[in-house]
């Protein structure tokens, strides 16, 4: 017998109260062990279409829906006992004809109407919407998975209707029709006629198997995305595909990158017993998340568990550094910055201001470990672009002389400089001590990040694989990877499926960025393609008189979200910086809820509203989001402007901006409210 969870299951279990939830997962754990259990009372569901249906008690009024038929059991819905019921009277499991998928659909009633004649006033007919899909053949059709009951309806789908019936179709259907809307070519579906309908890949996006108890229990214990279950036969392809040399996967905001980049570190770990992986992210709070998720895919399997290893880059440095050299002491930012003042001020008549010198030590001269004149005389200003004359530069040099002698003599490391002398060390030996290096979110890897990682993965086969987005780059100054060896051209993927957000939100954050972003080596990101598979409300943008009023607008929509059924914990506010927090502590205040204020040490709201800055968004996801204090001069923030030493800066400033806003938007996964006072960012204007 196997034993099976339907993604309709997982989501089901999460809308109950949590007494019920333990009684469904204490009967699911039962029906695994034992089926035939005497205890276990299974009643016939006499009027659904699919006689396979059983309904399971798991409480006095909680029903579990499963699915028996040729020693397979599928745990299909759980839910009061009406709901359950109606639920399957209206689904089917069957197999698909042309793919042989399993697929579970929904079985529409076809109802005739009774017209009772009635004279009214003739008025001119509207125009019929074009139906889209009017010239697709049945086997077409077929092909892309539709359910054979649903293509009539889908050949007569218009422009409003597709995304409505879009809900109720297979997800395979779904994303290929929303693809052929848009002017895409949907890939032909595998066709695998008489072979095992769950385990075609796009059965296994919505069924999984159960081998033992420990699994079933990770699976229910855990408000699991369904991507970590489910995975997307795209994301299926990258996670156990073989590339020559360093591979990336890109794709828009809630397409499932991150997932990809747990499952690639698990598949590498688990396919070769010899294998040390090292799954990896910029910073130290994104990497306790990575490992917590992980942790959720290897509970069971400690041989896999333990050939990998989670860390920040900043960690892995610091701990390799230690192994090699022994202990480094790190210069604090404010040490570097109080040896950079007293170096600035022994060079006379010199026009940088602070902000400038700082920027450029950081991003040029300590990101590059430049250590020469003519080092840094010739270096490609890819980061910075600022033009400054050779004249210009060797006055700037000889302030960053005197920093750099300043930290030695302090016996000083900054943590460019601990990775850059490590990677030279491993490169030197070839020791590194990682047969593969998986890295998320990519895009904000810094200079000395890369070219460590490029020491520790190489550029032997599946050594290095990333996953990240050209447009929620945040932190990181743009540069050449190929300059550091990392040559991904040919080994790039993009995934264009998106189910963590509405096509509502996504199409208008989607505003916030050109169609096409390329990194420095000409390797182009396109958003062209990228389809969501449900529908939400439209955003709200609102710009308010006042910051009372903004509060209050705030405040109201709260209220709301939570009338409608929402959890606190469901629910976050974004502002741009930590001067704008007290505005949504206020609006929090005024709603009369309680939140919780996100940081680097803490990114776990514990059912309160979550508030944060924008840059601590990556990674969070919640049903509701409020972007608040988008102002003027305060998103663009008119403090990095007034940093700007050229003009020519100003396209960098503007882009992070954009994608900061791009990524606080996107992420709410069923509703979004941007407010900001009069006069309002001027990014607003490309939301409505």
């Amino acid at each position: 017998m196997r034993f099976l969870i339907a993604d309709t299951f997982t989501d089901s279990l999460a809308k109950l109260a949590a007494e019920e939830q333990k009684a469904v997962k204490m009967t699911a754990f039962d029906l695994q062990t034992n089926p035939a259990h005497p205890g276990l009372k299974f009643h016939r569901l006499d009027r659904a279409k699919d006689k396979d249906f059983w309904s399971v008690r798991a409480g006095r009024d909680i029903r579990i829906i499963v699915h028996r038929r040729s020693g397979d059991v599928v745990l299909c819905y759980a839910d009061h006992h009406d709901p359950a019921y109606a639920w399957a009277e209206r689904r089917r499991m069957t197999t698909h004809p042309t793919t042989g998928a399993a697929q579970l659909i929904e079985v529409r009633e076809t109802v005739q109407e009774v017209i009772v004649p009635v004279h009214v006033p003739q008025e001119a007919p509207a125009p019929a919407a074009p139906a889209l899909f009017a010239d697709r053949s049945d086997d077409e059709l077929l092909g892309y998975g539709v359910p054979e009951e649903r293509v009539a309806d889908v050949r007569a789908a218009t422009e409003e209707s597709l995304l409505v019936l879009a809900d109720d179709l297979p997800a395979e259907a779904a994303e290929a029709l929303l693809e052929l809307a848009t002017g895409g070519t949907p890939p032909v579906r595998l066709l695998i006629p008489g072979g095992d309908p769950f385990e075609h890949p796009d059965a296994q996006r919505r069924f999984r198997v159960m081998h033992d108890i420990e699994e079933l229990q990770r699976a229910l214990d855990y408000p699991w995305d369904r991507w970590m279950v489910f995975l997307h036969p795209a994301q299926r392809e990258i996670v156990e595909g073989r590339f020559s040399g360093p591979a990336r996967v890109s794709g828009a905001a809630g397409t499932g990158k991150t997932i990809v980049a747990l499952h690639r570190a698990v598949f590498l770990a688990g396919d070769d017993p010899d294998s040390r992986v090292l799954l990896t992210t910029y910073s130290d709070t994104l990497g306790e998340a990575l490992r917590a998720r992980l942790g959720l895919l290897v509970g069971n399997r400690p041989r896999v568990a333990e050939r990998l290893e989670v860390r920040s880059i900043t960690e892995v440095g610091r701990t390799l550094y230690r192994a090699r050299f022994g202990e480094p002491r790190i210069a604090s930012r404010a040490a570097v910055a109080e040896i950079l003042r007293e170096a600035a001020s022994s060079v006379e008549a010199h026009p940088f201001s602070e902000r400038f010198l700082a920027a450029e030590w950081e991003h040029v001269v300590d990101a590059w470990q430049l250590t020469t004149w003519e080092a840094y005389r010739d270096v490609r200003r890819l980061g910075r672009r600022t033009r400054l004359a050779e004249s210009q530069r060797a006055v700037l040099w000889q302030i960053f002389e005197l920093v750099r002698a300043g930290l030695a003599q302090k016996g000083l490391l900054t943590e460019s400089e601990v990775q850059a002398r490590l990677a030279e060390a491993i490169v030197a030996d070839g020791s590194s001590p990682y047969s593969h290096v998986v890295v998320d979110e990519a895009q904000d890897m810094g200079v000395a990040h890369l070219r460590l990682l490029a020491a520790l993965g190489g550029n032997r086969a599946d050594g290095l694989f990333f996953a990240g987005d050209l447009g929620q780059r945040i932190f990181a100054q743009p540069f050449s990877w190929k300059s550091l060896g990392v040559d991904i051209r040919g080994r790039s993927r993009t995934l264009r499926v998106n189910y963590r957000t509405s096509h509502q939100i996504r199409t208008n954050a989607d505003r916030l960025l050109d169609p096409e972003q390329s990194d420095a080596d000409g390797n182009v990101e396109s958003r062209a393609g990228t389809i969501s598979v449900f529908n939400g409300p439209a955003p709200e943008v609102k710009v308010l008189d006042d910051a009372a009023a903004e509060i209050s607008a705030v405040a109201e929509w709260l209220r709301t979200r939570l009338e409608e059924g929402f959890t606190e914990g469901e629910l976050g506010v974004f502002v741009r910086s930590g001067d704008e927090i007290e505005r949504a502590e206020r609006a929090l205040a005024s709603a009369g809820v309680e939140g919780v204020l996100l940081d680097d040490g803490n990114r776990m709201a514990n059912g309160r509203v979550a508030v944060s800055t924008m840059h601590l968004a990556k990674g969070l996801e919640f049903r509701g989001v409020a972007v608040m204090a988008c102002d003027d001069e305060v998103i663009p923030s008119q403090a990095r402007i007034d940093a700007i030493a050229d003009v020519a800066d100003l396209e960098d400033v503007y882009s992070t901006e954009r994608h900061l806003l791009y990524v606080a938007c996107t992420r709410a996964r069923d509703n979004l409210l941007v407010t900001g006072v009069r006069p309002a960012s001027e990014f607003l204007d490309d939301l409505t």
